[in-house]
Formats: C-alpha cells, structure tokens, sequence
C-alpha cells in the first residue's frame, strides 16, 4: 500500500473504520482524531500539514463509511 497523506482523505477514513469498529467519528476531538490518523502504519504525513479541514473530511468520509 502506498503512502497516506492528508489528502488521501476516504482511504484514510477507511482504515480507521478498519482500525476503530466501534468508535463513532463524531464523539472524537479533532485534536485525537489527528493523533488517531498519525497513528496509521500507512500514514507518512506530518503534523504541520494537518488542517482543520482535511480532519473535517476525514471524520465526514469516516461517517459515510460506516452508515
């Protein structure tokens, strides 16, 4: 698998509905959210360029996966 990256947004989403079964995306703060996606074997982005929005689009893919 390739490298993630704050822009890989819905695959980012889909390992974490892999990784976390039964958290519900939108009881997470953006803050542990970040943590969260930084934790992912697959992920090779940094800190600086998380934004407000690529986490809005993750924990909103996140929620799709899921429902």
């Amino acid at each position: 698998m390739r490298e993630l990256t704050w822009d890989n947004t819905d695959e980012i989403a889909w390992e974490l509905a892999d990784t976390y079964p039964d958290i519900d995306p939108l009881s997470l703060s953006f803050t542990r959210l970040r943590e969260m996606v930084m934790e992912l074997p697959d992920f090779g982005g940094s800190e600086e360029g998380c934004s407000e929005g690529a986490l809005e689009s993750i924990q909103m893919a996140w929620c799709d996966e899921i429902r």
